[in-house]
C-alpha cells in the first residue's frame, strides 16, 4: 500500500526526472524563496527545487511564470512539514538539501541605520529562524544551507546566530543527527559576481562533516601596485554585466523627486559627497549628512554596491547614465539568469531583485554542498552564470554642469558631528527620555 499522501507528488517529481536516489540530480526544499535567486544558482549546481515555500503574491508569480517548480504560497508558519515533504515527493530523510533565507529586517544594517541597536530576537520577525530549524527537524536534510544579512554575525549582536547553533545542537540530541554548523560572511564580488554584497551563510551536513568555504576567485585591483598579489582575476564590473544590456523600451527608468535632477552633476562611481566641501563639486551637502547610497551612481569599471529592495528616489545605485536600472539591469547585477522575468510593477520588481541572493554565490556553494556533503564528483564544466570579462571597460561619462535650481544651496554646510550625535540619534533620546 503506498505511504499515506505521497503518491502523487511523487509522481510529479518522476515526470521531472527528480528522484530521492536520482545521482545525477540533488533535491532541495527551499524556504522564504523569494523571487528565487538562490534557487537559480542551485538549479546551475544541479540541483531541483522541489517544494518552495513564498508567501509573497508577487514572488510566488515571479517563480511559477520561470520555472515549474512546486510553490506553495502560504505563511511558513501555517504549512506543515509534511506538506511540504508530500509536496515533495520525499520522505522525512530523504531530500538533499534544505535551504532558504529568512526574513533579515530585525538583523540588516539598513535597520541599525534607522532605528540604531534594535531588539533582534525581541523582533516577531526574528520568529522566522525558528521555523526554519522546525522544518530541518522534521525533514531531517542531508544538509541544510542559510544565508542572511551580514548583520546576523555582528560581534556583540549575534543572538540570532547563537538560536541558530542552539536550535542545530538540540534536534541533534532529540534525532541523532550530527549537524555541525560552519558559518562565515562572504562578500559575492569575490566570487565573480559583479556586485560588492555581504552575505551571512551558514551550511551544516546531517552526518557531521565539517563543510570548507570555497577559497575567493576574485579581487579587488586598482592601479596601484600590490605587495602581495593574490594572482587572482579582477572582480567582474559592471560594465562586464550590462554591457550588452538595452532597458525594454516601456520601462520607465527616470529618476524622481526633489534631487532627480542633479544627479546628471555627479561623476561615475561616486555619490552626493562629491557634492560637499571635501569634494570637487559645489558645497550642496554636509560631509556624512546623507545615506551613503544617495545619488549613488554606477562605475562602468567596478563592480555595482549593493542592490537595494526598497530605494527611496534618490537612493542608487543608478546606472551611469544617470538613470534607474532596468529590470534586467537589476538581474544581471544579481546574476539572476536571462530567461527569468521578474513579475509585478516596478516596486515589486525592484524590491524582488534586492532581496535576492545573487544566482551566481548560490551556485558556487551548490557546487560545494554537491561535492563536499554530498559525495558527487567535482565539476568539469566552469560556473555557468559567471559574467564574461569585458574588460577594458569604456571611459566614464563626463558628469554636467549643476542644474540652476540647486545652486542657491551653495554654502557652508555643518557635517556629521559623529556616531550618536545626528538628528535621528537624538529624536531616539529625547523619545526614551519622555
Amino acid at each position: 500500500m503506498a505511504r499515506r499522501g505521497h503518491g502523487r507528488p511523487q509522481g510529479r517529481c518522476e515526470r521531472r526526472g527528480v528522484t530521492p536516489h536520482n545521482r545525477d540530480r540533488a533535491t532541495v526544499i527551499s524556504l522564504y524563496s523569494g523571487a528565487g535567486g538562490l534557487d537559480y544558482g542551485l538549479e546551475a549546481a544541479r540541483f531541483d527545487t522541489v517544494a518552495a515555500v513564498e508567501i509573497d503574491r508577487d514572488c510566488a508569480e515571479t517563480l511559477r511564470k520561470n520555472r515549474r517548480w512546486p510553490v506553495v504560497q502560504r505563511s511558513i508558519f501555517s504549512v506543515t512539514t509534511e506538506e511540504m515533504l508530500e509536496t515533495a515527493g520525499v520522505s522525512r530523510g530523504e531530500v538533499d538539501l534544505v535551504m532558504g533565507g529568512p526574513p533579515c529586517q530585525p538583523f540588516s544594517k539598513s535597520g541599525f541605520w534607522v532605528r540604531g541597536d534594535s531588539g533582534r530576537l525581541g523582533d516577531p520577525r526574528s520568529d522566522t529562524l525558528g521555523a526554519f530549524m522546525r522544518v530541518v527537524e522534521e525533514a531531517l536534510p542531508r544538509a541544510v544551507l542559510i544565508e542572511n544579512v551580514e548583520g546576523l554575525a555582528y560581534s556583540n549582536k549575534d543572538e540570532g546566530l547563537k538560536l541558530l547553533q542552539r536550535s542545530l545542537a538540540l534536534i541533534n540530541r532529540r534525532t541523532g543527527s550530527k549537524y555541525q554548523p560552519v558559518s562565515g560572511v562572504l562578500n559575492a564580488a569575490d566570487f565573480g559576481v559583479p556586485q560588492v554584497r555581504r552575505r551571512f551563510i551558514m551550511v551544516a551536513a546531517r552526518d557531521g562533516r565539517p563543510f570548507i568555504f570555497p577559497q575567493p576567485t576574485h579581487c579587488a585591483r586598482d592601479d596601484a601596485p600590490q605587495l602581495l598579489d593574490p594572482g587572482l582575476p579582477s572582480y567582474r564590473s559592471a560594465w562586464d554585466a550590462l554591457a550588452d544590456v538595452t532597458p525594454e523600451p516601456g520601462e520607465d527608468l527616470g529618476v524622481r523627486g526633489k534631487w532627480g535632477d542633479l544627479l546628471r552633476s555627479i561623476p561615475e562611481g561616486q555619490n552626493y559627497l562629491y557634492h560637499t566641501h571635501r569634494g570637487d563639486g559645489l558645497s550642496l551637502f554636509g560631509w556624512r549628512r546623507r545615506y551613503w547610497s544617495f545619488l549613488l551612481k554606477l562605475a562602468k569599471n567596478r563592480p555595482s554596491w549593493t542592490i537595494q529592495a526598497q530605494p527611496g528616489p534618490a537612493i542608487g545605485p543608478f546606472h551611469w547614465e544617470s538613470r534607474r536600472l532596468s529590470m534586467r539591469e537589476l538581474c544581471r547585477l544579481q546574476t539572476i539568469p536571462d530567461d527569468v522575468f521578474i513579475a509585478g510593477e516596478r516596486t515589486a520588481v525592484q524590491r524582488q531583485i534586492g532581496n535576492a541572493v545573487p544566482s551566481l554565490l548560490g551556485e558556487v556553494l551548490g557546487r560545494e554542498i554537491w561535492t563536499q556533503l554530498l559525495d558527487r564528483s567535482r565539476f568539469a564544466a566552469p560556473l555557468s552564470l559567471l559574467p564574461k570579462d569585458r574588460s577594458p571597460a569604456p571611459p566614464p561619462e563626463p558628469p554636467e554642469p549643476v542644474p540652476a535650481q540647486y545652486r542657491g544651496l551653495a554654502g557652508r554646510h555643518a557635517p556629521h558631528p559623529g556616531t550618536g550625535r545626528g538628528n535621528s540619534a537624538r529624536r531616539r533620546q529625547q523619545a526614551l527620555s519622555q
